[in-house]
């Protein structure tokens, strides 16, 4: 095992022990895994900004689209014809417009507090790129939120075990204050006596 393997279990080691410990104090006996999944950072690192933004200028352009195709329905529509079918596309385009610019919105507040999160880890970008990617950042993490689940579910096997342990001892303990005592079973019966004659 190379020196940093063996810092790098240490650390997991007892970042796991404060873990745990914090959990018993608030949570009990549920202990449940205190990091992100790994396959959720897994999936986060291949996540991209520039896709996003992509995808909602095409979602932008095709609503301006379907805009002015609803527009050219209503010119050439008789008046007797019209309704439903402007009410309804008025409120669609009207409601789409909304829910574009709130998800443009949650982008760019997700954006910045992913760059805020970087610059609290002080990470740096690769040369010749103005920031870093959810890639490099994401897959440090899912690294150690792979490695730290191994070894929680280790530890938790292990304190399960020593439990186990404390509860026999327990057991035993009240079995020898026990006031009665169980005889082990002796056969009787035919089976027994043919045995015995053999």
């Amino acid at each position: 095992m190379s020196k940093a393997a063996t810092i790098a279990e240490a650390f997991c080691h007892i970042l796991f022990h404060i873990i745990f410990e914090i959990l018993m104090r608030t949570l009990g006996e549920q202990c449940v895994f205190p990091l992100p999944e790994p396959q959720d950072l897994f999936q986060a690192s291949h996540m991209k900004f520039d896709d996003f933004q992509k995808d909602l200028r095409k979602l932008k352009k095709d609503l301006k689209a379907c805009e002015v195709e609803a527009e050219k329905v209503y010119q050439v529509s008789s008046k007797e014809h019209m309704q439903p079918f402007k009410e309804n596309m008025e409120q669609f385009i009207i409601q789409a417009k909304i829910d574009q610019e709130a998800e443009e919105n949650s982008l760019a507040e997700t954006h910045k507090c992913f760059l805020e999160t970087v610059a609290y880890f002080f990470m740096k970008p690769k040369l010749g790129e103005k920031e870093v990617s959810p890639n490099v950042f994401f897959s440090i993490w899912h690294e150690f939120s792979s490695d730290f689940k191994d070894f929680w579910k280790k530890e938790n096997k292990l304190i399960l075990q020593e439990r186990v342990k404390e509860a026999e001892e327990v057991c035993r303990q009240k079995k020898g204050k026990s006031l009665y005592k169980i005889k082990p079973r002796h056969d009787s019966g035919i089976k027994a006596k043919i045995s015995m004659k053999t």
